[in-house]
């Protein structure tokens, strides 16, 4: 009988591990948004760019389009169309509200509180 084994952690499927991503990363798409807006606004393939300059690897478009609008559903981001786009149709340019700029301070604290929970597992997996 075969072992039931997560496919991410195994290393299954096509592509190196660097592509694929894990749960952790993930959960962590969201924060990564909302902080990348609070340095500026931006496009949705300006934000794609960053992610993956951050180290988020290669996201499909529609998972973080959806991430967005659901964000700006909670009134954490907004968005208007860019009037000064010159090629192209109109894109939408996506802003930090107050509202979610308190979201990624809850955020924050949440990546302080789990930090010493990392630590500590890095501690184990090196030490057996």
């Amino acid at each position: 009988m075969p072992r039931h084994r997560r496919g991410w952690a195994m290393g299954e499927g096509s592509g190196s591990h660097a592509d694929r991503h894990s749960p952790l990363k993930g959960s962590l798409l969201e924060p990564a948004l909302l902080a990348l807006l609070k340095q500026r606004p931006a496009h949705g393939y300006t934000l794609l760019y960053e992610l993956e300059r951050l180290g988020m690897g290669t996201l499909h478009p529609s998972v973080v389009y959806r991430l967005l609008r659901d964000m700006e559903a909670l009134a954490w981001v907004y968005s208007d169309w860019d009037a000064d786009q010159t090629q192209g149709p109109p894109r939408r340019i996506y802003r930090l509200s107050e509202a979610g700029e308190e979201v990624l301070q809850n955020w924050k604290q949440e990546l302080e509180s789990n930090q010493s929970l990392i630590r500590l597992l890095f501690e184990k997996i090196a030490n057996g």
